[in-house]
């Protein structure tokens, strides 16, 4: 139309991603079979992205827990740092590292700033015999008031007997417990090889003791190996009175563990080393951090590639819409309308697809125990094996950080790739869209 005084009317621009656009890019995305199978496509595509953000999450959910109970079993019933002494050769040639003024060390390193507890320890490693049932462990001597303050050990999942009657006896493993049948009030014998000298050699030092407390600090290298001694039995079983191994220190932040470094070393003295858990479990650590990468890599391939499955199927439909989009741009649809239109039915699959499979893997981190019970009943039971990955369930920790990423990743990918078959189909040529129709 035109105005008699203003002359012919300029073609009203529609605002972007306007209803109509919407409208149709609905319709073609529940075409039917008969209208080229494109429906069929559309499920495809959004089920290969719903599988890929599923498997993205739950792997970063399950990678997650699995550090975070390893590190809180490794915080909880080992020290954040050890101080022992550098080895010292006496006049006759003998070689100690061993702490003589271990009350005085351990006093001065509680006093720095940011230290919880500093408590000394007597280690040996020893057999341990019930019955005809033999096991090798690892004793720890320690004063039963710095047993109470160790939270895996004090304070586990599981335990037996009662911990305030350790002085009277000896604090076994849930594992050592079950190698050699042992319950509460069981008298298990500690055999040390080097034990008294006679002049026949030397003899095996062999004592029994009264089982207390059964713990099970949740790894399964612990539970199977460690038992506590009062400190004053394990310097008389050890031959080792009036000295201690090393000194056990606690902190408040185990995560910034260095920065309390050198005042515990100046606390400890000249002769004294520390050695922290990063040192101890820090390549363990890293190869984890590796394989979250490499495995974040992989995921994001399979994200990729089911984005690539929108393409295939916009490709379909552009193919089998050309006379709609000839018919379309004669109407007055502008190129980026049309590119709108099929931007829409790609971005829709996988928006839809990303949020379905948030919501299957937020599921799955949430609900995993009953899930691994139920596998692990279908199986037959063996899947986990705490002897091989040392903890003795499959953790789960949902993050948001682990969700924003898979989240932002696939809508990234699949927003993307839509753009591609989209301007193919904005860029079509409505004359030769409509030649042989």
């Amino acid at each position: 139309m035109s105005d008699p005084n203003t002359g012919p009317r300029p073609a009203r621009r529609t605002p972007p991603f306007a209803g109509f656009e919407w409208m149709i890019a609905w319709r073609y995305l529940r075409a039917r079979r008969a209208e080229g199978g494109v429906s069929v496509m559309t499920w495809i595509s959004l089920i290969g992205v719903t599988l890929a953000v599923f498997a993205l999450i739950a792997t970063l959910a399950v990678r997650a827990g699995f550090r975070a109970e390893f590190v809180d079993t490794i915080l909880g019933s080992n020290a954040h740092v050890t101080v022992f002494h550098a080895v010292e050769v006496d006049a006759n040639g003998n070689t100690s590292r061993t702490i003589a003024d271990y009350q005085d060390m351990s006093a001065r390193v509680a006093e720095v700033p940011g230290v919880t507890r500093a408590a000394p320890l007597v280690k040996g490693q020893v057999m341990a015999t019930l019955r005809s049932a033999n096991s090798g462990v690892e004793v720890f001597g320690i004063a039963p008031e710095d047993l109470e303050t160790i939270p895996r050990i004090a304070d586990p999942g599981t335990a037996q007997g009662d911990i305030a009657r350790f002085d009277e006896g000896i604090a076994i493993g849930s594992g050592v417990a079950r190698e050699l049948g042992a319950q509460v009030g069981d008298r298990i014998r500690l055999i040390n090889p080097n034990g008294v000298r006679t002049v026949t050699g030397i003899s095996p030092r062999i004592s029994a003791y009264e089982v207390t407390y059964i713990f099970s600090a949740g790894r399964y290298d612990i539970d199977r190996t460690r038992v506590y001694l009062p400190i004053g039995e394990a310097q008389t079983f050890f031959a080792k009175e009036g000295v201690a191994d090393e000194i056990e220190v606690f902190v408040e932040t185990p995560d910034e563990v260095e920065r309390y470094l050198p005042a515990i070393q100046a606390a400890a003295g000249e002769r004294a080393l520390v050695w922290t858990w990063r040192d101890s479990a820090g390549s363990f650590l890293r190869a984890l951090t590796i394989e979250d990468n490499v495995m974040f890599v992989i995921l994001s391939i399979l994200v990729l590639i089911a984005s690539m499955n929108i393409i295939s199927g916009l490709i379909m439909l552009v193919k089998n819409k050309g006379r709609d989009i000839g018919i379309l741009r004669t109407m007055g649809l502008t190129e980026g309308a049309v590119l709108r239109v099929f931007f829409i039915c790609g971005a829709s699959i996988g928006t839809a697809g990303t949020l379905l499979g948030v919501l299957l893997g937020c599921l799955f981190a949430i609900y995993i125990d009953p899930i691994f019970s139920a596998v692990n009943y279908l199986s037959g039971g063996g899947v986990w094996d705490p002897s091989i990955r040392g903890i003795y369930a499959l953790p789960a920790k949902l993050q948001p950080v682990d969700v924003v990423k898979a989240v932002s990743l696939s809508l990234l990918l699949s927003w993307v790739v839509t753009i591609f078959p989209a301007r193919r189909a904005a860029r079509m040529n409505p004359v030769e869209a409509l030649r042989y129709e």
